[in-house]
């Protein structure tokens, strides 16, 4: 959580311009460091900019959500504070029906709390590289989807088609040639059409996960959390967007509750109850990705011998645990080392053992 300086907007004295987005017309609640309403109505897009051209300096807050990263870079770019605030938490500050006036005003108490803790923005840089990855991660569902529904289809006709996209490359094309099955001529046509369409997303796939390994080995920071555990090109550009701004948190354990690599605690009355992860809170691709390279590691590590202390430690707890459980904190162990690496430009060196 950033520090708060004497002439931080958190010490309430300057005014905060709360903004419900939208794509078109916006609602937008002005009040002053008492927290009294001097307006609350709703703009266009056009005179949105103008308003906050306009206004002196004050505390421009909004929720998480579509256009916010545009609207606090332009904010920021005309001299003002800018705060971003998770849905789910105004959400607890909104009285009566949901309505703009009352989300408008919500984010303005919200944005006055001390304690709650602001999203972190992204550069355009950083959002143009979450988007390729998300059209990757697009690409790939799209691509399962039609796999799916081949098989499904031809399998109900009695085709049973292996796992994998090579033997369904290979065993489409035989099928469709095949002249002695019943398919019909309609029913041939519509699946090479599925069929071309599932080829063309998988060279669309490898293009574009070609240009992020060229990104990946131009950036000297995803070259260093690619040295990490369980941790590949895609990993490492999640890990760089969530992580690059080391200021935004206290410390590495602080990183990784917010990524979700932390169980949750339910206490009362002087007693702790800890539970497993969330499966809500938490960047939920950024966490799967993490799982994924963890548990890949926990299955290659009872194949051969023990390289490092951490080798170790992770066999140890997997015996103890499980192996999901173990991967679980190899994810969160290795965050807390990602934010160590970025937080003082070191490079990873795993203590291996003496041979």
């Amino acid at each position: 959580m950033t520090k708060l300086l004497p002439s931080s907007p958190y010490m309430f004295d300057c005014n905060v311009i709360a903004i419900d987005l939208a794509k078109n017309l916006f609602q937008v609640c002005k009040t002053d460091k008492n927290g009294q309403v001097i307006y609350n109505k709703a703009i266009s897009r056009a005179k949105l900019k103008g308003l906050l051209i306009k206004e002196k300096k004050s505390l421009v807050a909004m929720e998480s959500c579509s256009s916010t990263h545009y609207w606090a870079r332009f904010a920021k770019q005309v001299g003002h504070y800018v705060k971003a605030i998770n849905a789910r938490q105004v959400k607890a500050f909104r009285q009566g029906q949901k309505t703009d006036a009352n989300d408008a005003l919500a984010i303005s108490v919200a944005a006055r709390q001390p304690h709650i803790k602001e999203s972190r923005l992204l550069s355009v840089q950083e959002q143009c590289l979450q988007g390729i990855e998300c059209m990757r991660d697009l690409l790939v569902k799209q691509k399962v989807n039609l796999s799916n529904q081949l098989r499904a289809l031809l399998l109900e006709l009695g085709h049973a088609i292996a796992q994998g996209d090579a033997q369904l490359i290979q065993a489409i094309p035989e099928i469709l040639e095949d002249a002695e099955n019943d398919l019909t001529h309609r029913f041939r046509f519509s699946i090479q059409l599925t069929f071309r369409r599932f080829i063309g997303t998988i060279e669309e796939v490898k293009l574009i996960e070609e240009k992020l390994r060229e990104i990946v080995k131009q950036d000297p920071i995803c070259t260093r959390l690619q040295a990490l555990e369980g941790v590949g090109p895609v990993c490492a550009i999640l890990m760089k967007i969530a992580l690059g701004n080391t200021t935004h948190f206290k410390n590495g354990r602080e990183a990784a509750a917010c990524l979700g690599l932390t169980p949750v605690q339910h206490s009362s009355g002087g007693k702790e109850k800890i539970g497993s992860i969330s499966k809500v809170i938490g960047n939920k691709k950024l966490r799967s990705a993490l799982y994924k390279g963890a548990l890949a590691v926990v299955c290659q590590l009872e194949k051969r011998e023990s390289r490092s202390q951490k080798d170790i430690w992770l066999r140890e707890l997997t015996v103890r645990r499980g192996k999901k459980i173990a991967a679980i904190a190899l994810a969160n162990k290795t965050v807390r080392t990602a934010f160590a690496l970025l937080k003082h430009d070191a490079e990873y060196q795993p203590q291996l053992l003496v041979a």
